[in-house]
Parts: structure tokens; sequence; C-alpha cells
């Protein structure tokens, strides 16, 4: 009888213990929530138009394959639902102000032959009111990145820009979706 009655307080006061520390864990999340947390003053944005990006640079067709990543990452983010500028809410305008090609490594034998290209690309975006045309947010966003040149450099290249232009939409979408 002794022997029942303690495995049933050991059973209990584990019973316990764990409840105890379930509640605990569970209390270390509060005020965290899951999905997006946009910026404050774009919480109440929820339809985005975003026409083709202003090209500043002398790459062709540069502005619209950034501006097709950037639509792109906005989607696969969900924060906001992108649609015609007569339905929006609020306009994303953006300028590919510069992009920049470095050789990143040489050639072993000779140092003036690139195996490896960067590029940079820079652009600059503002989010406005479609009512009012109120800016609401201004901002820059940046990407890098590198390649190893192939015998078709011109495949290269494209490849290139398209991987700098994924990464520089990436960043813009972060700094519009999270509020953090």
């Amino acid at each position: 009888m002794l022997n029942r009655v303690t495995s049933q307080t050991i059973w209990m006061k584990s019973l316990f213990l764990l409840l105890a520390s379930g509640c605990l864990l569970l209390s270390g999340c509060a005020g965290y929530t899951l999905g997006a947390h946009k910026p404050e003053h774009l919480r109440k944005i929820t339809k985005l138009a975003v026409p083709t990006f202003e090209n500043m640079t002398l790459e062709p067709r540069l502005a619209s394959l950034v501006t097709n990543a950037v639509i792109k990452q906005l989607q696969n983010h969900g924060s906001y639902q992108i649609v015609s500028k007569s339905e929006a809410e609020a306009v994303l305008q953006g300028k590919v102000s510069n992009i920049a090609r470095t050789q990143f490594r040489s050639d072993l034998n000779n140092v003036l032959r690139s195996s490896q290209i960067m590029a940079s690309l820079i652009c600059l975006f503002t989010i406005k009111d479609a009512a009012t045309g109120k800016l609401l947010h201004n901002g820059n966003a940046s990407a890098d990145s590198y390649i190893i040149l192939e015998a078709n450099l011109q495949l290269s290249e494209t490849q290139l820009l398209e991987d700098t232009a994924q990464r520089l939409a990436f960043n813009l979408a972060d700094q519009i979706s999270e509020g953090w």
C-alpha cells in the first residue's frame, strides 16, 4: 500500500512539474505573433501598386528586371496584394540608381583576366498614398552578387544581373514588410 501511494505521489508531482514548465515555456512567447509585422506607418496598407522602376543606369532592361523581382518577392512575402494603380491604396515607385561591376577574382596565371565578377546594385524607392500622393515611406536597397565567368560571357552577365536583382528585391521587400 505504501508503494502505491508513493508511486501516485511521484506521478502527480511529475505531472505538476510538466504542466508548470509548459506554462513557463508558453509565457516566454508573450508578445510574439505569427505572420507579417509591417512597419507601423505602413500597417494599414494592404494593396500596393508597383509600376516599372525608372532606370538611371545605361544597362538595358535593368529596370524591368528589378521591378519583376520586387513584385515576385512581395507576392512571396504575402504582406501586400499587388494590384493596378486604380485599385491600390499606395504606390511603390523606384529608381535603379547605380550598377557597378568589379573583378572579384582573377585568373591564377593572369591577374588582368577575371575569373569571377561582382555586381553591386542600388535602388532608391518611395511609397506614396495612392489617393493623396502623400509620402508614406522612402528608402534605398542595395545588393551584391558574384558569378564565375563561363565561356559564354553574355550568359554569365545575364545570370549575374538576375541574381543581383533578386537579392535587391529581397532586401527591399524586407524593409517594407518587416517592422522590426
